[in-house]
């Protein structure tokens, strides 16, 4: 045998051996190609609903529950029951305000930018604050001695539609030009009244921005001066019957009221009148000037 036989003999061996070492001891051979691993979905965590607690602070008082007064998502009325933990918040702040005539808790409401306000207030963080201190009112503590703000938050997140807490409070003194500040609001308001417009035969109300923050207006100015109250006329175009003409102006009138009651005005402080079409701002030759003089006024007394 020849050396070059020999050599490719020993090739051969060496191809031969490698494929019985593949077959004998591969997991896998021929051709089949390996299947990737199932890739699982990515379900991304659900935010944890945000829970703003009823606290606040003055000095060596203090209290702080993580508890506190509930809104549905776009809504302005509290939800009820409230805890046992809020309500001794209350007696707590009832009874430190009490003593402390010279002190005012600051309430502000929180509201998201997608939320609908179907409030008369500029935004639900105010409605909110309003419904809030409306009950601290009806607990037995003064209005004088609360201010109501409402402020942007849109990191809130709802727990099944429900916003927990999206109110906050603060401890303060009263303003020392608090007089001056409510008689420049009280001149305010009587030069420019709240003026609202009506269709024919309609008694139905639509705020737009500047309206809603005149009730914000007379709401506070209410809230804060003893024996202060609004005044609701109605009016109309001289369209059809007087006498009916001063039924549809007092409608408007109660409707008014009713509106402002609901938004969290005391009914006791509003009083209401109409006019009729005795006491128009525009001719009445026209569309446009029958339309101007279709309308409610309130003002301030």
């Amino acid at each position: 045998m020849t050396k070059t036989t020999t050599n490719l003999l020993g090739i051969i061996i060496t191809i031969l051996a490698g494929i019985y070492f593949y077959i004998t001891c591969c997991s896998e051979c021929g051709t089949a190609v390996k299947e990737e691993p199932a890739k699982q979905a990515i379900v991304p965590a659900e935010p944890t609903a945000t829970s703003y607690p009823f606290a606040f602070s003055d000095g060596d008082y203090a209290f702080n529950e993580n508890d506190n007064y509930n809104f549905n998502l776009s809504g302005s009325e509290i939800l009820m029951p409230l805890s046992t933990k809020v309500e001794a918040g209350i007696a707590s702040l009832k009874s430190f305000l009490g003593e402390n005539a010279s002190k005012v808790i600051n309430i502000t409401g929180y509201y998201k930018s997608d939320e609908t306000n179907d409030s008369a207030f500029p935004n639900l963080g105010l409605a909110r604050a309003n419904a809030v201190k409306n009950h601290l009112v009806a607990n037995g503590i003064s209005s004088t001695q609360i201010n109501t703000f409402g402020s942007l938050k849109d990191e809130m997140v709802d727990k099944d539609n429900v916003y927990l807490g999206p109110v906050a409070y603060g401890l303060d003194s009263k303003s020392e030009n608090a007089d001056d500040e409510l008689k420049a609001l009280y001149e305010k308001i009587k030069a420019n009244p709240l003026v609202l417009h009506f269709n024919t035969a309609q008694a139905s109300i639509n705020l737009n921005a500047e309206q809603r923050q005149k009730v914000a207006d007379i709401s506070r100015y209410l809230d804060k001066v003893d024996g202060a109250s609004a005044n609701v006329v109605g009016h109309t175009d001289n369209t059809g019957n007087r006498n009916t003409n001063i039924g549809l102006g007092q409608e408007r009138a109660d409707f008014g009221k009713a509106y402002l009651i609901k938004n969290g005005i005391s009914g006791d402080k509003i009083n209401t009148s109409s006019k009729g079409p005795d006491s128009p701002v525009a001719t009445n030759a026209t569309q446009e000037g029958r339309a101007e003089n279709r309308r409610t006024v309130i003002t301030l007394n």
